[in-house]
């Protein structure tokens, strides 16, 4: 053997303890339930990386660990919520697999955080059944049977405050009032729908009471209207933001910090007399869950924004907005245009512009809140029941989706789930299904 085929095996035989260790360890698996929403922490010795995956028949959720092992001292896993049983093993790829065998299929998201005071590395998985939108049960809704779902419609700006200027002198604050009146307006036209309006004429409105006046309505969802500005006039097009993880940390902190001098409640749920890791836990279930739908939403209506002009950016954005830091209600920020492009101002300033704005969202929210209907609901009791007959219609030259909605009394969005449409074309000769329920007015 040569002098360096010796060197080479000596310097193996060296490294093969270090590389044994760089092996992560799962120390701990932590679980905890809450009304519907279930969250596992997996305690890390090291940081790894990590996918996950769902199987069907049945309903498994499948994390894979890249170089990881489970610590002997575990031997029994929990259970609980929606998770009958997790099963773990190694693959011949040296990969940890943990396998949650769950009670009912359900939506997941999964974020790492590293170490602090009291926890190492962290891989925390949260899990909600699916088409469960409401974070906490509010103590409110328990015996309402029926009600129907609540959209706080925020204009920015307002009184000394004008927000962006345009260059032919449109203030923001004007044109986000007048779409956020129409979009009210439509939304209590809508069966099974409500708007609360957080400002209704020309003055300002703090924005830490702009989200407190959608918790104290019960609000299911808080969308708050605006115009965007930049030097360079010739960006344009419509943006839809939801929260950033940084910004919804940084209000946990705030939230739990004052729980035990105010009456900080997360859904009706009191944090002043849980301890800290179950307050924690509880705030995170919260705000993780609102995050979710509040992506799902904003993805519906940037979708609808993008059939009437042009979108800035396809995908949802996420910023640090104070508006959108509420922990139990999902909420979303809508720049309707670029009020600093000569050709939107204009636009913003029409009356049927505003309109389709209006138009736009509200289909959006819709499609979201038609496929996830909040618990005791009017929309979901009557998902649930089913249609009370079976109405056919048969597309003739001249009609449009809104008459025929009109014409039956239900939503277009409801036709459009029932009959599957993406878009609100219809041809002649196509037949349409229309819902028509028992007790609908």
């Amino acid at each position: 053997m040569s002098f360096t085929e010796r060197m080479t095996l000596i310097a193996l035989a060296m490294l093969a303890p270090a590389l044994a260790g760089a092996a992560t360890t799962v120390e701990d698996v932590r679980l905890w339930s809450e009304n519907g929403r279930t969250r596992v922490v997996l305690d890390l010795s090291r940081p790894a990386e990590h996918s996950i995956f769902t199987l069907r028949g049945p309903d498994r959720l499948v994390v894979d660990l890249k170089d990881s092992r489970l610590a002997g001292s575990l031997k029994k896993l929990p259970a609980g919520g929606a998770i009958r049983a997790i099963r773990t093993g190694v693959r011949s790829n040296g990969q940890l697999r943990v396998v949650l065998d769950l009670n009912h299929s359900v939506r997941s998201r999964s974020f790492t955080a590293g170490a602090n005071k009291q926890y190492g590395d962290r891989l925390v998985i949260d899990l909600q059944q699916q088409g469960n939108l409401k974070t906490v049960k509010r103590a409110s809704e328990e015996h309402v049977a029926g009600r129907d779902i609540v959209v706080a419609v925020d204009p920015g700006h307002g009184g000394h405050d004008p927000g962006a200027v345009g260059r032919a002198r449109t203030r923001e604050k004007d044109v986000a009032l007048a779409i956020s009146k129409l979009l009210a307006e439509r939304i209590n036209a809508q069966r099974g729908m409500k708007a609360v309006l957080v400002r209704k004429g020309d003055y300002y409105v703090d924005h830490r009471e702009r989200m407190e006046v959608a918790r104290r309505a019960n609000a299911d969802l808080f969308v708050s209207i605006h115009a965007d500005a930049v030097e360079d006039r010739r960006a344009n097009g419509s943006s839809v933001y939801v929260l950033s993880l940084k910004g919804a940390s940084d209000e946990a902190a705030k939230r739990l910090a004052e729980r035990e001098n105010a009456s900080n409640l997360v859904g009706g749920v009191s944090l002043a007399d849980k301890d800290a890791v179950l307050a924690s836990v509880l705030l995170d279930l919260s705000q993780n869950a609102a995050l979710s739908a509040s992506l799902d939403v904003g993805g519906e209506v940037i979708g609808q924004l993008a059939q009437i002009g042009k979108v800035h950016r396809r995908k949802v954005q996420q910023a640090g907005f104070l508006v959108l830091k509420s922990p139990d209600v999902p909420s979303i920020l809508v720049e309707t245009a670029y009020i600093s492009n000569p050709t939107e101002e204009k636009r913003l300033n029409s009356r049927a512009h505003q309109s389709k704005l209006a138009n736009a969202i509200l289909a959006g929210v819709q499609r979201y809140f038609y496929a996830n209907p909040p618990p005791n609901t009017m929309i979901a009791l009557n998902q649930k029941r089913g249609p009370a007959k079976q109405v056919r219609h048969v597309i003739s030259r001249g009609d449009t989706l809104s008459e025929i909605a009109e014409r039956y009394n239900v939503s277009m969005s409801e036709l459009k789930v029932e009959n599957k449409l993406s878009s609100n074309r219809v041809r002649i000769g196509q037949t349409l299904r229309i819902p028509v329920y028992a007790g609908s007015r």
